[in-house]
């Protein structure tokens, strides 16, 4: 595998779909967590999908499952490795094991380092193993080894609840992903992330939040729907206004009313996207005609560029 000085530096995109005539990175390895202090936001979907839409565009990726319920890991059909636990990251972490000894070839031009079912008791042991630097295991042991060298971009999907595991993969990646689904805890959701998860380490470190991703959406938002109502938050927000992607950006309000416009913002629910996760694939390799696959290539463009380009 080859470093960041030759496939970071492209200017062009081989993914189906793509939106972009080119795709200009920073030039730069990265790493990122897709994290959400709440559930059912689709992390799971958004981790797989954005490391597979990376591979397409012909950059060595790696995706770390640090969620104990192992979803990535089951949807890309590594359930024995999760089931497994005689060789996990715990090895990594406290017996000197090599990373590389729990990654995996996915198939699908990217590789995956799976969660496994003992997890849980891994987080456990991470306060009694490293006093010193709880939080900084994944990094020194796992990111930091790997990145640039190995892999030109790792994805990291969190838990979905404040833990020594998230703390580890913000810590390692400081560059994140956040999932917002329509409903009523949408906004508390990345309001207690932003307050219990980022603020905090913004105290120690840099921490950049690369995108909101407006995610499940199905309704319609020329009506007072709750897609409609988590839109028009997220683009209406001062402070949030370049972190939102170009798939999800609405800015006149009264052309979509009046019906002159009608958008289809966010990622839409899709069945191709649950249909994939029961094939144990990724959207790409299911369904690579589905329209939602602009959005996936567009977050991967945020994550090669380091930030949201406009495109006009």
């Amino acid at each position: 595998m080859s470093g960041s000085d030759s496939k970071n530096s492209i200017d062009r995109t081989n993914s189906p779909n793509s939106p972009y005539d080119s795709v200009q990175t920073d030039g730069n390895s990265r790493a990122v967590s897709v994290c959400m202090l709440k559930g059912g936001v689709g992390k799971s979907t958004i981790a797989v999908n954005l490391a597979r839409q990376l591979a397409s565009h012909d950059h060595d990726v790696l995706l770390i499952d640090l969620d104990p319920n192992g979803h990535a890991s089951v949807g890309l059909g590594f359930d024995d490795q999760y089931h497994n636990t005689e060789e996990t990251i715990g090895d990594v972490f406290f017996n000197d094991a090599d990373p590389t000894s729990v990654v995996y070839d996915t198939s699908y031009e990217f590789d995956i380092l799976p969660s496994s079912e003992d997890l849980e008791q891994v987080e456990r042991e991470i306060v009694v193993g490293d006093v010193f630097q709880p939080s900084a295991l994944l990094k020194r042991e796992v990111v930091d080894p790997l990145l640039g060298d190995t892999y030109d971009y790792i994805v990291t999907d969190s838990p979905a609840y404040r833990s020594r595991l998230t703390d580890n993969a913000l810590v390692a990646t400081a560059n994140l992903v956040l999932p917002l689904a329509p409903g009523n805890e949408a906004m508390a959701g990345l309001e207690r992330t932003i307050e219990r998860q980022i603020s905090p380490l913004r105290q120690h470190m840099d921490v950049d939040v690369l995108s909101l991703v407006p995610n499940m959406l199905s309704g319609r938002i020329d009506q007072q729907t709750q897609d409609r109502q988590l839109l028009e938050r997220l683009n209406s927000h001062d402070n949030l206004q370049d972190r939102i992607p170009n798939f999800a950006r609405i800015t006149d309000w009264e052309a979509v009313d009046a019906g002159d416009l009608k958008p289809s913002p966010g990622i839409r629910d899709r069945t191709s996207i649950t249909k994939a996760y029961g094939e144990r694939k990724p959207l790409l390799d299911y369904d690579p005609d589905c329209d939602q696959l602009q959005c996936f290539d567009e977050l991967a463009h945020i994550v090669e560029a380091g930030e949201v380009v406009r495109h006009v």
